[in-house]
């Protein structure tokens, strides 16, 4: 192990009572910024909130630490209030980057917490609230990376750059599809890293995300004729025929081959909305369906295959795809995969394994664009956009000081 590593190490074992201390500090004033981000029309249920998101509220918290820390960065928004952060250290003698990008927004609490989930709780080893793993737990600990790399490794001693990026718009988007955040970065060309990790699984580090589904939304839309119910007849039901329609998905088996890794095709009819009232026969009915799809799958491919099943259907149909992203997979054994297994092996004395992801992360759109990116982090995978959130303090501040020990590796 080299003299750096060692140092880290040193580091966070001496100052660990006192990194603990900052860092519960810093995640309960970020989980107390209610940074919900919804579609636009789910915003009336929200009176806090006067856009999607607002998550200037918690990067006014980290431009504040980076300010006092005098580690440079740069603010990127395509809306003022949802900006996106990027601090580095290094000295840029090698154009090698490490991009660590955690998100800022949060899905809604929601129902069910024995707390309030906008005021962090701490029981024993674990800390409680909405965004306490999902993500903001993970951005402060990649935060006191950086600031570690900068105090005790040195700008200098650093060929590349390791960055951190606190960024914006993860857990949402709007019909109209506009990015606010790593999207609106990449059509920008605003970033350009060699490597990045994403700590947004869980797997409580034993794992590592190489591989993410795509996934399709189609919306499916049964055309009939709308009637008094008193006389169906004279109409054409739409609910009916959008239930033959379902029926017959349900027993369809999906045009695939099993991915090693990722596995099979997966189909989930999400939302159904139809009629009018009791007494009136509908003349619309609409269905929207997520579909996780396996390399060897089209967009196109998926939508002919729902066209051919309204066929069999018996009606008018409309099949429409709403949204797209395709699946990704990089090679496990990359010295980025390798540089996480190796340290872990050393510091944690286990060796996180690769795998496939069935949601996304900020990893796909990073990855489509030739970036080795990963999914990889702290956290109980169970504990994502449930009532009473957690994550293990032990483990955030292990991960920062993983953190530290892969960007030695790599830039």
């Amino acid at each position: 192990m080299s003299d750096l590593k060692q140092k880290i190490i040193q580091y966070f074992s001496e100052n660990r009572a006192s990194l603990r201390e900052e860092l519960l500090h810093l995640l309960a004033e970020m989980v107390a910024e209610k940074t919900v981000n919804v579609e636009s029309e789910k915003l009336p249920s929200f009176p806090y909130l006067t856009h999607r998101g607002e998550e200037f509220r918690v990067a006014q918290i980290v431009e504040r630490e980076l300010k006092k820390w005098e580690i440079p960065y740069q603010t990127f928004a395509r809306q003022l209030e949802r900006p996106n952060i990027i601090a580095r250290v290094g000295s840029g003698k090698v154009q090698k980057k490490l991009f660590i990008a955690a998100h800022m927004d949060i899905v809604p609490a929601g129902d069910g917490w024995d707390t309030d989930p906008f005021n962090m709780t701490i029981i024993g080893d674990h800390v409680h609230g909405r965004g306490v793993l999902d993500n903001k737990g993970p951005l402060v600990s990649s935060l006191l990376a950086l600031r570690a790399m900068k105090n005790v490794v040195g700008a200098d001693n650093i060929a590349g750059y390791m960055e951190v990026a606190a960024l914006s718009d993860e857990e949402a988007t709007d019909p109209d599809g506009i990015d606010y955040g790593i999207g609106y970065l990449l059509e920008e060309n605003l970033i350009s890293p060699t490597y990045a990790i994403i700590p947004d699984i869980g797997e409580n580090m034993r794992k590592i995300d190489i591989a993410e589904k795509g996934r399709l939304v189609v919306q499916v839309t049964a055309i009939g004729k709308q009637a008094h119910g008193s006389t169906p007849d004279r109409g054409i039901n739409a609910i009916n025929m959008m239930a033959r329609f379902l029926t017959l998905l349900e027993n369809h088996t999906l045009n695939h081959r099993q991915d090693p890794v990722l596995g099979h095709a997966t189909v989930n009819v999400g939302e159904i909305r139809g009629g009018a009232a009791a007494n009136i026969v509908p003349g619309e009915c609409k269905v929207d369906i997520d579909i996780r799809i396996v390399p060897g799958q089209t967009p196109d491919g998926v939508v002919e295959e729902f066209r051919l099943l309204t066929e069999k259907a018996h009606g008018i149909f409309r099949v429409e795809l709403k949204d797209a992203s395709l699946p990704h997979a990089i090679d496990p054994n990359n010295e980025l995969v390798k540089s996480i297994q190796e340290n872990s092996s050393a510091y944690f004395g286990f060796t996180p394994e690769p795998y496939g992801l069935g949601g996304g992360t900020f990893a796909k759109g990073l990855n489509l664009r030739g970036i080795k990116a990963v999914g990889f982090g702290p956290g109980d995978d169970t504990a994502f956009h449930v009532a009473n959130e957690f994550v293990s303090i032990e483990q955030l501040l292990d991960f920062s000081c993983l953190l530290c020990l892969v960007s030695l590796d790599l830039v």
